[in-house]
């Protein structure tokens, strides 16, 4: 257990959590809706400092991340807990499964450890993913301290419904985030995800205010997510409010490896091209489509020779940049190459 990093002391030994936009008030006993922050006698804990329940060696592209360090792989780690229950989950068994039980599943992996280990390997990252790095921000962010210091890149594959408080805390740490905006209504945020649309939004400007680098991941679940009008207003404020540069990954749904939307047919291809060409007739320069390998859609093209620069089927990349740019015209690719 550690103390956490943010939270208020209240009357009668409760406990404000300020970790996330849930801004969680806690009885003594009890556990805040990620499941990993306990009060215990008026202070804060976290559950899960120190203790990874996950780590793999994995594609960057898998995060997805195709603008932050292309073709390079990550050490990627989590814990249990998760601020969000959606329901389309797919790592729910880590998210969801351990709530309401007394133990934490997981075993100890220091901060040290991570880094030796992304070293060991000649790692140029390490992502914070699976779950909601924000619930375990303590040890991510211990982790991207020294990772930092060593020269590595630290990423996050978030919900983006982080405080205030923990975006300017990690902040100075964090080169890139992958922000999954699962809808664009407050109906569907508190229907699906147990959480709110606004925050997520507020987080996602605030990441840009602050030179992080942001990709844009959207689920497109049948009959939930997957209207014309709802594409539309998500480009819209990709476009707005973050930059034409932010990449927008539209990704596909199974329901057999969903939490509790079996009965949902997977997302059609078709859907997911609708998508892609609202993307691009609202501007933007990368959009891409997820969890369907070898579409054309999932390569980046010069945005403005439309020339081929980097080919991905799975996660095999080819890359035909040169240093970050377009090799026919010279255009900014906006790559993240060191």
């Amino acid at each position: 257990m550690k103390e956490v990093y943010l939270y208020e002391e209240l009357p009668d030994r409760k406990a404000k959590c300020l970790n996330c936009a849930h801004y969680c008030v806690i009885s003594p006993g009890k556990r805040g809706i990620c499941g990993v922050r306990e009060n215990r006698d008026g202070t804060l804990y976290s559950l899960v400092y120190g203790k990874a329940v996950a780590m793999h060696i994995d594609p960057i592209e898998k995060k997805p991340l195709f603008h932050f360090l292309p073709g390079s792989y990550s050490l990627s780690i989590a814990t249990v807990g998760c601020n969000f229950r959606c329901l389309n989950c797919q790592n729910w068994d880590i998210s969801q499964g351990f709530k309401g039980k007394k133990e934490i599943p997981g075993e100890d992996l220091p901060p040290e450890e991570i880094v030796k280990l992304a070293l060991k390997n000649k790692l140029p990252s390490i992502s914070y993913t699976y779950t909601e790095p924000a619930v375990f921000s303590e040890y991510a962010l211990e982790t991207m301290k020294l990772a930092k210091k060593a020269g590595l890149k630290n990423n996050w594959v978030t919900n983006g419904f982080l405080s205030k408080e923990v975006l300017e805390l990690v902040a100075p740490y964090l080169d890139a985030a992958n922000v999954d905006l699962k809808g664009f209504t407050e109906e569907f945020y508190q229907r699906n995800c147990g959480g709110r649309l606004q925050p997520v939004l507020d987080t996602l400007i605030g990441m840009k205010q602050k030179k992080i680098w942001v990709e844009i991941t959207t689920l497109v679940i049948p009959t939930l997510s997957d209207s014309e009008q709802m594409f539309r207003d998500i480009a819209k404020f990709i476009k707005e409010a973050l930059g034409i540069e932010t990449p927008w990954h539209i990704s596909q749904f199974s329901g057999a490896i969903s939490w509790k939307l079996p009965h949902l047919p997977d997302t059609l291809v078709e859907t997911l091209e609708i998508a892609w060409k609202i993307g691009k007739k609202a501007g933007l320069k990368y959009v891409y489509t997820g969890n369907v390998p070898g579409l054309p859609s999932e390569d980046t093209f010069c945005p403005k020779c439309k020339t081929l620069c980097i080919d991905r089927t799975n996660y095999t990349i080819h890359r035909y940049d040169k240093s970050g740019k377009c090799p026919k015209c010279g255009e900014n690719l906006n790559l993240i190459l060191k």
